[in-house]
């Protein structure tokens, strides 16, 4: 599966430290994220990320036309809901793909453990499910 990263400023610690405890299962995933969560994730786990831009050089909109071209399964995306415009269009506009093309998504640390369990049990080929 292909797991995109990304998180908003003051959630890219939190989103370091999520990748160090799962790395086991995520180094068996093809990863990709905007550069500055990226560079982070990869400096502290080791794991080999495909970096995008920078999400405010455009990260977020190539990690949406990825989804757009089904060619990612599973979006962490760590929101800091304090900060003054949330949600921005841009983030609108990635949930909203998710949501076109059914990519299970997670806001925040809870969901992402849920969705990293069931992605380790097996739990989430939901596509077939789709097909059903």
């Amino acid at each position: 599966m292909t797991i995109a990263l990304t998180a908003h400023d003051a959630k890219k610690e939190l989103m370091v430290q999520f990748c160090i405890a799962y790395c086991g299962i995520l180094s068996r995933h093809t990863l990709c994220a905007t550069a500055t969560t990226g560079k982070l994730v990869a400096d502290a786990t080791g794991l080999n990320i495909q970096r995008f831009l920078s999400g405010p050089q455009g990260g977020d909109q190539q990690i949406a036309a990825h989804i757009s071209c089904d060619e990612i399964d599973l979006l962490l995306f760590f929101r800091d809901s304090l900060q003054e415009e949330t949600p921005t269009p841009k983030d609108k506009n990635l949930l909203r793909l998710c949501d076109n093309y059914n990519i299970p998504v997670a806001t925040n640390i809870a969901t992402a453990e849920v969705l990293i369990h069931g992605l380790e049990r097996g739990d989430l080929d939901w596509r077939e499910i789709v097909k059903l």
